[in-house]
């Protein structure tokens, strides 16, 4: 299997527990070769007060942020790469 291009993009995800969601999303970006930094709130705590300030309004998981940018949450995420703007976003 040949190796996957490398994401030159800092990709983070605020996820909980047993979340398909959340799974999918990751799934979506592991396809991609894409490493993310998780942040797991399932049980609160600073992580998702830092979630709730960075995407005011969303109060679901996933939350996932690309260099920063917030893009949105599972179907934000695959709305994007059905589109085809995805790995542009990901330094793909």
């Amino acid at each position: 299997m040949a190796d996957l291009p490398a994401s030159g993009a800092k990709v983070e995800i605020y996820t909980k527990w047993g979340c398909p969601y959340c799974m999918r999303a990751k799934a979506l970006l592991g396809g991609k070769g894409v490493e993310v930094e998780e942040y797991d709130i399932t049980m609160g705590g600073p992580k998702r007060a830092e979630m709730l300030d960075r995407a005011p309004g969303r109060t679901t998981v996933p939350q996932v942020f690309i260099d920063g940018l917030h893009v949105g949450g599972s179907d934000d995420l695959a709305a994007l790469d059905r589109a085809g703007k995805l790995d542009a976003l990901l330094g793909l």
